[in-house]
């Protein structure tokens, strides 16, 4: 339950911070151009709180429905509009302006992401040295001569300090090549390049990709000694402990901590019943691991982790910071990259190139959001500089409707040299709505196939 609240909490704030900048966006934009603007939403629906300073000036408002929101200005489009208020109109305004007002919400999301990266290179992450385990036999590694004890440098002209960024970037530049050019250092010091080959039928799917991928992190042989347990975990309910080692499961004994995983995986939602060594005494325990999706199948976990011995931790662990300038050259690269990204695999998906099942829908997000949360400052920033990203991509699709919509409306506009007959331009919104109403529904739908899958 309380997972689940803080997954509903994280995502709602983070809606909230989103859906804000997009809108001001445009709120500032049309008051730096002389428009009225009438009402500032978050959310649609019917408001469950309002302010306005007076009866002549903008009502910011909150609504029932947080899945998007809407700034309402003076148009004689919209509804009868006093003489008073009819140079201050949007509908009256030159084309330049309408164009810069609706295209000030993608702008400011786009700002935003530079913003939260930037944040993040400057407060640096942690993470793990980007070091290969034992690579699995039949994977794409092992054919392109990865081997145990590689540590990845940079793929292709990216360097990747971390594993999660050569991860990341792996799965990024797949979309643009099927041969990445990855430089390694082996466990000999040599640094050298091998050439990762990717089978175009695995771009796809980013699920079968990771999996044929075969890149493992490099794991020593830990003791099964629980470190941290997660609230409201399985662990916690099930009586686990910190420092609590691990010694037996179903009778069977056990030495490693990687054995424990293993086990515990491989029995997603069913009752086991192990055996743990506290103060010197040996205490029965019953844990029911919780089953989670991951790529094909579905796995156990329990929310407990391991204690690594402070030698190890100081080898592996590698801290990822940026200076000032450094940190804004960064998070330019990152935005750019990322919104690249985001707009190829759009593409991908319309030409059949790459499964539907990658959309997203609210209830994903929701999980993406509380988990990067649980994860700490950074992981949620980033989470947030993503998301931030591919609202404005998509929000300039050239859908009727979508910031996009309009912009292309108004450069047919620029051509013709007047603007649309308001026939014309109702046709179109009503097949853009028709459009948006669909990709919500099969996003929904593919949450919904996720969650009960």
């Amino acid at each position: 339950m309380y997972s689940i609240l803080h997954s509903v909490v994280s995502f709602l704030a983070a809606l909230a911070i989103l859906i804000a900048i997009h809108e001001y966006g445009h709120y500032w934009v049309a008051r730096r151009f002389g428009v009225k603007v009438l009402r500032f939403s978050l959310g649609f629906g019917k408001p469950i709180w309002r302010y306005q300073q007076s009866q002549d000036t903008t009502e910011f408002t909150v609504s029932a429905i947080p899945l998007g929101g809407y700034v309402r200005m003076v148009d004689e489009r919209e509804g009868p509009v006093g003489a008073a208020d009819l140079p201050y109109a949007f509908n009256r305004q030159p084309l330049m302006a309408r164009f810069a007002i609706v295209a000030a919400g993608p702008l400011f999301n786009f700002l935003l992401a530079l913003l939260l990266y930037w944040l993040v290179f400057m407060i640096g992450e942690s993470g793990l040295r980007p070091v290969l385990g034992e690579v699995p036999a039949e994977t794409l590694a092992v054919q392109s001569g990865f081997r145990a004890g590689d540590e990845i440098a940079a793929v292709g002209e990216h360097k990747t300090p971390t594993w999660n960024e050569a991860i990341s970037q792996l799965l990024e530049e797949v979309m643009d090549a099927r041969e990445i050019p990855v430089t390694v250092r082996t466990p000999e010091g040599e640094v050298v390049q091998r050439l990762l080959r990717v089978p175009p039928e695995l771009m796809e799917s980013p699920d079968k990709l990771y999996e044929r991928l075969g890149f493992v992190p490099w794991q020593p042989n830990l003791e099964a000694i629980v470190d941290r347990v997660e609230s409201n975990s399985a662990a916690e309910q099930s009586g686990l402990r910190s420092g609590d080692r691990i010694v037996e499961v179903e009778g069977v004994a056990i030495g490693t901590w990687q054995q424990w995983v293993k086990y515990v995986q491989s029995h997603p939602d069913v009752n086991i019943h192990f055996l743990v060594e506290r103060a010197g005494l040996d205490v029965p325990l019953e844990i029911k691991p919780a089953p989670i999706t991951k790529g094909a199948g579905v796995i156990g976990r329990i929310g407990a982790s391991v204690r690594i011995p402070p030698e190890i931790d100081a080898e592996m662990r590698v801290t990822y910071r940026l200076g000032l300038v450094p940190a804004i050259a960064a998070a330019w690269d990152k935005t750019f990259d990322y919104s690249a990204l985001t707009l190829k695999m759009i593409g991908r998906m319309l030409i059949g190139k790459a499964a539907l099942e990658n959309l997203s829908g609210p209830l994903s997000i929701a999980q993406y959001a509380g988990a990067s949360a649980r994860l700490g400052l950074v992981q949620f920033l980033k989470f947030l500089a993503a998301v931030s990203v591919s609202l404005a991509v998509l929000n300039l699709l050239p859908i009727p409707v979508l910031d996009g919509g309009h912009l292309a409306l108004y450069a047919v506009e620029a051509v013709k040299g007047r603007p649309l007959s308001e026939k014309t331009v109702m046709v179109c919104q009503q097949i853009g709505v028709f459009i948006l109403i669909s990709l919500m529904s099969l996003a929904f739908y593919l949450d919904l196939e996720r969650l009960l899958s």
